[in-house]
């Protein structure tokens, strides 16, 4: 398992009953985690001084309830600075898992020693934008959600990243990447992090399942002749990472060689030292070992 474990502003305190204890910064929350099927002793005090609680409905969905926690707040992870703030379906705009995934491209980034352009489609609040950027590539970000895509604006200024080569796009992906094929423009590197189900700023649909195995092979017409990497996450548990490797496999090592391997992403537990499983990651670069 690949286990974010850099982080100094954030952890997961502990875990039981369904729910994650967690510390953002100097608040702590407790969220719904379906990955927690254990019930042991809930002895930390955070369970009961929580600054922040989502409540799971029965019939779907769920809220918030709070105990003096501001509006918004932010978190440092590196160099890089998140606003954060709750929102509905129980996020507050940063997969803190995901920080494994952006040292690992920003490793390559940094070594590769020539100019690098990065594309990151379903690119959310711009964790993996600004970390690519931070890097020193040319990054564009692509998200159909028009607010999602100004959070990550405010989440590059607050990083002092403003005046990155970051090009910001409100756009379908799949459309975007048809448009970018006939454009003749490539990318060294391409991350996606596409949800399980969306739709696109003109209703577009889309079903994971349905439509990931011929997006990757729609963007490997994008990728330059040397790319450097490309990265695909994933959060639906009937994809196991297994079938990532062999996705990446069968469309990117076939045409560009290199490797492709997944595997589960997580973050340490403080109280139990366990991982927490938190979807899966599937990587390719052109190195004997990705």
């Amino acid at each position: 398992m690949w286990v974010a474990n850099n982080w100094n502003d954030y952890e997961v305190i502990d875990c039981s009953d369904g729910e994650k204890l967690e510390r953002w910064g100097e608040y702590l929350l407790v969220r719904p985690d379906p990955q927690v099927i254990w019930n042991t002793e809930k002895s930390h005090y955070g369970w009961k001084k929580m600054n922040g609680h989502y409540h799971r409905s029965a019939k779907g969905g769920g809220e918030w309830e709070f105990f003096n926690l501001p509006e918004q707040w932010s978190i440092n992870y590196k160099s890089l600075k998140f606003q954060l703030k709750p929102f509905s379906f129980k996020h507050t705009g940063l997969f803190p898992e995901q920080a494994v995934n952006w040292d690992w491209f920003s490793e390559k980034i940094q070594h590769a020693g020539r100019p690098v352009k990065v594309l990151n489609l379903f690119a959310y609040t711009g964790g993996a934008t600004l970390a690519a950027a931070a890097a020193g590539a040319f990054v564009t970000h692509v998200d159909a959600s028009k607010g999602m895509v100004g959070w990550a604006k405010e989440n590059a200024k607050a990083s002092g990243l403003s005046e990155a080569p970051i090009r910001w796009l409100v756009d379908d992906c799949v459309k975007f990447v048809e448009r970018e094929i006939r454009r003749g423009n490539k990318y060294d590197g391409i991350i996606m992090d596409p949800p399980s189900y969306g739709r696109g700023p003109k209703g577009e649909i889309w079903k994971i399942e349905a439509s990931i195995y011929d997006f990757i092979g729609l963007c490997t017409q994008i990728l330059s002749d040397e790319p450097l990497f490309f990265l695909i996450n994933s959060y639906t548990t009937g994809l196991a990472p297994s079938v990532l490797s062999y996705m990446i496999s069968t469309e990117i090592v076939k045409k560009f060689g290199g490797k492709a391997v997944s595997d589960e992403i997580g973050l340490p537990v403080a109280s139990t030292g366990l991982i927490l499983p938190c979807g899966a990651s599937g990587r390719w670069c052109r190195e004997a070992e990705a």
